[in-house]
C-alpha cells in the first residue's frame, strides 16, 4: 500500500518497526528520538508524539500503530471525518501477539493489510467488520478489483445490513467481469433481467450494469458501474471539446447508458491528434486510445461509408474504432451530428 507509515513508542515497538521494515522495505517507520540507535532506515522524530500522529493520520494512506488500542483511539478521534478520506489504521501490540484492524477496514484495506501482516509476524489478525466475520460479500467493495464504480453510496450502509443479516438479496448483471464472487452466501439469488429482479422476495438488490435503472429501484438497490464502454467517434481535425461532450452525452441518453461505465475514447490515428478530444479525455479523466487506419479498414462494420474511406482511407472510423478497441459487441450503431462528428458504443465483453 502506498505510503505506509509505522509510529512506534516503545523499545519493543522499535524492535517490531525494525523487523517490519525487513518484511515492507518501502514503509516508512517512525520513533521518538528518545529511543535513537542510530540506524538510518528508521525516522527518529522530536516533536510530542501526539502531534507526530496527527501529521502521520493525515499524510499516510495506511498507519500502523505499535501501541495500545485504547491510546490510538484517544490520539486520532478529534481528526476522523469519513471512510472514503480517513486512512486504513492498524494496532499491534507490544508483543506482536494481535494485529489489530481499527480503521478503514474494507474502503481503506486495513483488513486486507491486517490479515498480511499477521501472517508476517505469525501473529493473530483481529478484524470485527460483519462482512468479514461472517464470511459474507462486503457490499462496498464488490467490484473493486475491477475498477468498478458505485453510482449512488449513500445505500451502501443499508444494504450491507441486509446482506449481514442474511435477508434476501437479489443480483442482477449485464456488463462486467462475471468472477466477483467465487461462491454467492445461501441468502444471495440471481436474477436473468430486472423485471424477475423486482417481482423476487428480495429485501435488496446489487445491480451491476452500464444501462441507466429505474429510479424505483435506486432506494433499495447498491448499483455498480463497470468500466465497459468504448465510445468510438469520428471527427474533424477542428471538432470542439463541447461538440463531442455534446454528442456523448445525447447518445448516452438516448440509448440509456450511464457515463460512469466509460472506459475510454477511441478514434483514428491523424498526424496530428485532435485537441478537442485530448482536452475532453483530460476533463472527464478517461484515457483516448487512437487505432491506425488499417486496423480499423479491416473491421467489418455495419454502416461503412465511401465518403468517409475517401477522407480516412478506411470505410468506418466511430464503428470500428469501438468495435476494433473494446473486441466485444457494438450496442449503439453510427451516430452523426453534422457536420463535423458520428459518435458510436461498443461493450466489452469480460
Amino acid at each position: 500500500m502506498d505510503k505506509t507509515s509505522v509510529l512506534a513508542i516503545t523499545k519493543n515497538g522499535v524492535k517490531i518497526g525494525e523487523n517490519l521494515k525487513k518484511i515492507f522495505p518501502d514503509w516508512n517507520i517512525f520513533a521518538p528520538s528518545k529511543f535513537s540507535n542510530e540506524r538510518k532506515d528508521i525516522i527518529w522524530y522530536h516533536e510530542p508524539t501526539s502531534e507526530k500522529i496527527v501529521e502521520l493520520f493525515k499524510n499516510s494512506n495506511a498507519l500502523i500503530c505499535l501501541f495500545s488500542l485504547g491510546a490510538v483511539i484517544r490520539l486520532i478521534a478529534p481528526h476522523l471525518k469519513d471512510k472514503k478520506t480517513d486512512p486504513a489504521v492498524i494496532v499491534i501490540d507490544d508483543k506482536t501477539n494481535f494485529v489489530i484492524s481499527v480503521l478503514s477496514g474494507h474502503i481503506g484495506g486495513a483488513n486486507e493489510l491486517t490479515q498480511e501482516i499477521a501472517d508476517k509476524l505469525q501473529a493473530l489478525p483481529v478484524v470485527t467488520t460483519a462482512a468479514d466475520v461472517n464470511k459474507t460479500i462486503a457490499v462496498d467493495l464488490v467490484g473493486r478489483e475491477f475498477n468498478w464504480k458505485i453510482d449512488d453510496d449513500s445505500t451502501v450502509t443499508k444494504i450491507s445490513a441486509h446482506m449481514v443479516n442474511e435477508e434476501p438479496i437479489g443480483v442482477f448483471q449485464d456488463a462486467g467481469n462475471k468472477n466477483w464472487f467465487k461462491e454467492l452466501p445461501k441468502n444471495v439469488s440471481i436474477y436473468k433481467n430486472l423485471d424477475d429482479l423486482k417481482k423476487s422476495n428480495s429485501k435488496a438488490y446489487l445491480i451491476i450494469s452500464d444501462r441507466v435503472v429505474d429510479k424505483e429501484l435506486y432506494k433499495e438497490s447498491v448499483i455498480y458501474r463497470p468500466p465497459s464502454l468504448v465510445i468510438g467517434i469520428g471527427l474533424h481535425w477542428d471538432t470542439t471539446k463541447e461538440t463531442i461532450k455534446e454528442g456523448i452525452e445525447n447518445c448516452l441518453e438516448k440509448f440509456k447508458l450511464s457515463p460512469k461505465s466509460i472506459a475510454k475514447l477511441v478514434s483514428i490515428k491523424k498526424p496530428q491528434d485532435v485537441q478537442g478530444l485530448i482536452d475532453l479525455g483530460k476533463e472527464m479523466r478517461i484515457p483516448v486510445e487512437y487505432v491506425n487506419r488499417e486496423d480499423l479498414a479491416e473491421i467489418s462494420a455495419p454502416n461503412p461509408s465511401d465518403t468517409v474511406k475517401a477522407f480516412e482511407g478506411t470505410a468506418s472510423v466511430s464503428e470500428a474504432a469501438a468495435m476494433k478497441v473494446s473486441g466485444g459487441e457494438l450496442i449503439v450503431e453510427k451516430q452523426k451530428f453534422p457536420p463535423n462528428l458520428t459518435i458510436a458504443i461498443a461493450r466489452i465483453v469480460n
